[in-house]
């Protein structure tokens, strides 16, 4: 929604020069891509990298799964997607087996470009989602099969960042986030990653759906270190403004905290709240070590049907992470507390123009 505030557009305040490199899907018609939200440069795949499957291959596998869960099928030409350079396409079907390289590449020559002046990367690499692949320099190397390729590339790429960053010197004066924006594809099995004790993954809202690992980098300015305390990758819009100076907007309420003092300090954190929706749905909400789940929902065939909870689900994460003991009859207390924040919550909330709805009948 063109009254949405990006990252990117808050920056340009502050004078800041932008680039979005990799996946974007927030709209592929020119109109929602990144140079129109707030971005200088863009470079990459708009959508997901799993899509434009030709419709013979499609029929002759017998649809969309029966293609994407069978690694032979696994060559440039069976996913048709663009790959895009600002609003222009300059290639298709993208290479994709160089395209985690070619991400980090053109990351490092942005940096280099703007040395002499503030900027802002947001680099969101295409894979690990499936299909997987992984170039010559890393192909067969590690010890996890083809989904540890793709991991050591994105590695090794991010080593690159950070030793240009050195090399210009700019290690000392620019903060560096590695975080993801969901958890695992259990649906493929080894090719999909784990999420080790969390339960569950990507689609879903128990904690292997929703939490994911995030680093910060800041040399001199982040004491290294393991922080426990709550986060969200939203709070990085209120993070980000704060070292720029830039002031938050005030027409509108955002759910965004500074993580300065806690990262720069090691001061508590502020946040005590984190909810966790499936579309336009609330299904469960965080207060301090406390989970409820007023809705569940699996997905991809696995951990049931949706299912409303009165009373909800309650789990005590710092003791039960893996949401295996709902203690919701021993802490009524605690729901009611949750309930209430739920109230505010929503009584906070605008609904926005729901775009996908309205997608059909374009």
């Amino acid at each position: 929604s063109s009254s949405e505030i990006t990252l990117a557009e808050q920056l340009k305040n502050a004078d800041y020069t932008t680039a979005c490199i990799g996946k974007w899907h927030l709209g592929h018609k020119e109109e929602y891509l990144p140079l129109q939200h707030g971005f200088d440069y863009y470079f990459g795949i708009p959508y997901s990298n799993d899509m434009d499957i030709p419709q013979a291959l499609l029929t002759e596998k017998g649809g969309y799964w029966e293609v994407v869960r069978d690694p032979k099928n696994n060559c440039i030409e069976n996913f048709q997607v663009p790959l895009l350079q600002n609003n222009t396409e300059i290639e298709r079907p993208a290479n994709q087996n160089n395209i985690t390289k070619r991400y980090t590449e053109e990351t490092l020559k942005f940096i280099q470009k703007n040395r002499d002046k503030p900027f802002f990367i947001y680099l969101a690499h295409n894979l690990p989602h499936i299909p997987l692949f992984a170039s010559e320099e890393t192909l067969g190397k590690s010890s996890r099969g083809l989904y540890g390729d793709v991991v050591e590339e994105i590695d090794l790429g991010v080593g690159r960042i950070l030793q240009t960053l050195k090399e210009e010197g700019l290690d000392k004066n620019t903060l560096v986030v590695f975080t993801s924006d969901n958890g695992p594809w259990l649906a493929f099995n080894e090719q999909g990653g784990s999420s080790g004790l969390l339960k569950a993954g990507k689609g879903m809202t128990w904690e292997g759906g929703m939490r994911v690992p995030t680093i910060f980098w800041y040399p001199e300015k982040i004491i290294p270190g393991v922080v426990d305390q709550i986060g969200s990758t939203m709070d990085l819009f209120h993070t980000f403004s704060n070292l720029a100076g830039v002031p938050l907007p005030k027409d509108r309420i955002l759910d965004s905290y500074d993580l300065t003092p806690l990262l720069f300090h090691k001061q508590k954190g502020v946040r005590e709240e984190l909810f966790y929706y499936r579309g336009t749905e609330l299904y469960a909400v965080r207060l301090g070590d406390f989970k409820a789940h007023f809705i569940t929902q699996g997905e991809y065939g696995q951990f049931g049907p949706k299912v409303i909870h009165n009373p909800p689900l309650l789990y005590n994460l710092n003791h039960d992470p893996s949401e295996q003991y709902d203690i919701a009859e021993k802490y009524p207390e605690v729901i009611e507390k949750i309930k209430k924040v739920v109230e505010v919550h929503q009584d906070q909330m605008l609904a926005g123009e729901d775009q996908l709805k309205s997608r059909g009948s374009e």
